[in-house]
């Protein structure tokens, strides 16, 4: 498997790419951790009401261990309290508790949004491409191998990058393409169509 071209130009240009895709996954990773933890912060609200209505409820069950030991009523009056507590201060702790779960849930769903949503975007943009270039890549220097001791093959690529590459790109390697396929002077076409997919001649 080729992952980068042979040519360092255009190497250097893949090693760039990679490593700014790269560093955006992580920086789309660490903005929805900051979003997780900015909305995982509003849930000090919900965990303050929980802690109050923890409080009422610990102070109504120390007041019915108190009364407790009252003779002939303090049974029924322990009993009173501890319902009480339960009803006023174990509800408002109930609530504060839903409250925090709630927090915490929009939180981690707000997080995982925020960061995986432009990855997601961002590797259907790039990682496609990416792919096809580095099987191309693969692809041709299995099928290339042999040009430089194999005239025919030399041949047929120039063939397929005079008749298949645009002429700017042609240009850069002969200044007449068609003249050098028609007088079997293959190697500068061999050069392009190869430089086509990343590689140079071997």
């Amino acid at each position: 498997m080729t992952l980068y071209p042979d040519i360092g130009s255009q190497r250097n240009r893949q090693i760039v790419a990679d490593l700014l895709t790269l560093s955006l996954i992580v920086l789309f990773i660490w903005v929805g951790m900051r979003m997780h933890d900015l909305v995982a912060d509003l849930a000090v609200l919900a965990t303050g009401i929980h802690q109050t209505g923890a409080n009422l409820q610990d102070g109504f069950n120390s007041v019915a261990g108190s009364v407790s030991r009252i003779p002939v009523v303090g049974d029924p009056l322990a009993s009173a309290f501890q319902s009480a507590g339960q009803t006023s201060g174990g509800n408002i702790a109930n609530l504060g508790q839903a409250g925090e779960d709630a927090v915490n849930l929009l939180a981690r769903a707000v997080g995982i949004t925020v960061a995986m949503l432009p990855i997601l975007v961002l590797l259907v943009a790039v990682l496609p491409r990416r792919i096809r270039g580095i099987r191309e890549m693969t692809a041709a220097r299995k099928i290339t191998g042999l040009v430089a001791n194999d005239a025919e093959h030399a041949k047929l690529l120039a063939m397929r990058a005079a008749f298949g590459l645009p002429f700017r790109e042609l240009l850069q390697y002969t200044d007449d393409p068609f003249a050098d396929l028609a007088a079997g002077r293959y190697d500068a076409l061999a050069r392009a169509a190869l430089a086509d997919v990343g590689l140079r001649p071997k």
